[in-house]
């Protein structure tokens, strides 16, 4: 039987390629009859994104990175108005590049007698590429980074849209969403639906999912099992493999992060008592207001328990503050100083992994939320952006699994005060909660689940048959 190669395009952020990347190498363990080509775009918002993907890839005989050409960028008012807008734009541009990209494979792989072109993995951004894979007469594989609630809440949009096109409103009613028990508020849906270009984006996104051959979810079936027998009895979509946790648990470069600050974070931690420290870490661009970090630092101090907070900035080059200094509370710094400790870049698997961390404030990004539970860390919530409300109140009101501090947080909003914050980080450190132990049981269950005989262990292999012709 002829070999198969796998043609991936990632989205361009550096959570979705680390995603990519990781999956891709699953595959590669999986079976040794696949090599994978991965398209890389180049995002100026995320500079690092090259540097890791060619330390992952280095190792790997069967896994190719092509860096495609740069592009002009969309305007950055689009940006301002719908990240999704932006980045959905983004990623058109490069259709004749990734077109080219993949005639140059086919034609190389045409007259091979022992290798071919088995079709296209998606990054769910990236569903205008299927018309790509439909002119080689390829299949199509869409994959979501994101968990199977979010999957559901596209094939509501879709639907959605079809009966009413309207832009929604915070006031509609709470939604019925495929793989939800409850009823979804219109607080804790992505922000992208509340205005006309994120709304669009989302759509196009949503409308694609049914053009493709199956859907690869960074999830497990022991997590979602709801949601996923959901999806399996309904034949109007494609084929869902639950493939889960896809995670990349070795250390990645990163510009912002050298050696010894990342040293000097580590022994601090080995000097705290085991399950002391709260971690509080909001992602590569989760910043806030300067009266909201004022608020979150009385919080963490009037909650009494050990920190390490991982402190993002705005650019240098922005007009707002970019020091400590400039936003914590007066005196906040010194009255901490046996207390806690903040730095700008944080190693997160490995500060989630270390004895001395026992709890986790988060934005509630998946990637996080699967390194949490891996490691058997609970999360305290602070949802940001993109659907990472959607992750909190599925986290929290569906699988009990996390700690709410806030599912509907948004940036501009009401601030979280520091009565609510202490109150979230007390409630995440405790020893004795239910939560703790619902989330170790489900991290060893996440374990179990990648490991030979496991769910998705053998969703994979699944996934292997029907995309190299065998199932």
């Amino acid at each position: 039987m002829k070999k198969a190669e796998l043609i991936f395009v990632p989205g361009p952020g550096i959570g979705h390629l680390a995603s990519g990347l990781e999956l891709a190498n699953r595959l590669l363990d999986h079976d040794d009859r696949i090599s994978i080509t991965i398209l890389v775009m180049n995002l100026r918002l995320s500079p690092s994104v090259g540097a890791n993907a060619r330390s992952v890839t280095a190792s790997q005989p069967r896994l190719e990175l092509v860096d495609l050409p740069e592009v002009d960028p969309p305007p950055l008012e689009l940006l301002m108005k719908s990240p999704e807008a932006y980045i959905c734009a983004f990623i058109e541009s490069y259709i004749p590049h990734v077109k080219t990209t993949v005639t140059n494979i086919v034609s190389s792989l045409s007259s091979s007698d022992s290798v071919r072109v088995a079709g296209l993995i998606l990054d769910f951004f990236c569903v205008s590429m299927i018309d790509i894979a439909s002119e080689f007469s390829l299949p199509s594989y869409i994959f979501v980074t994101s968990n199977a609630g979010f999957l559901g809440f596209l094939q509501y949009l879709s639907k959605r849209h079809r009966e009413n096109s309207s832009v929604m409103i915070e006031s509609d009613p709470d939604s019925s969403i495929p793989g939800f028990f409850n009823s979804v508020p219109a607080g804790v849906l992505p922000e992208a639906l509340f205005n006309k270009d994120g709304y669009a984006a989302d759509v196009k996104i949503a409308r694609r999912f049914e053009d493709s051959k199956g859907i690869i979810v960074n999830t497990f079936a022991e997590l979602e099992p709801f949601a996923i027998r959901s999806f399996s009895e309904d034949h109007q979509i494609p084929p869902v493999f639950p493939v889960g946790p896809v995670l990349h648990l070795k250390s990645q470069p990163h510009p912002d992060l050298n050696q010894d600050q990342s040293d000097k974070i580590m022994n601090w931690l080995d000097e705290q008592p085991q399950s002391s420290v709260v971690f509080l870490c909001f992602g590569s661009i989760g910043t806030f207001s300067p009266p909201q970090v004022k608020e979150i630092a009385l919080g963490i101090e009037q909650s009494g328990f050990k920190f390490l907070w991982s402190m993002r900035f705005p650019h240098p080059q922005s007009s707002q503050s970019t020091s400590p200094e400039e936003v914590l509370p007066e005196g906040f710094l010194e009255r901490t100083e046996r207390q806690g400790m903040i730095c700008g870049w944080a190693p997160q698997v490995e500060v989630l992994a270390h004895k001395a961390t026992g709890g986790f404030v988060s934005h509630c990004g998946w990637n996080s939320i699967l390194e949490s539970l891996w490691f058997g860390v609970p999360v305290a919530t602070l949802p940001i952006y993109a659907e990472q409300q959607l992750n909190a109140f599925r986290m929290v009101k569906e699988l009990g699994l996390s700690v709410e501090l806030k599912l509907d947080y948004k940036k501009g909003g009401d601030l979280v005060t520091a009565d609510e914050i202490a109150r979230a980080v007390i409630s995440v450190m405790r020893s004795d909660s239910e939560v703790r132990k619902k989330v170790k049981e489900m991290g060893e269950t996440a374990r179990k689940a990648v490991m030979d005989g496991g769910s998705s262990f053998t969703s994979i292999t699944k996934l292997i048959q029907v995309v190299t012709g065998n199932s």
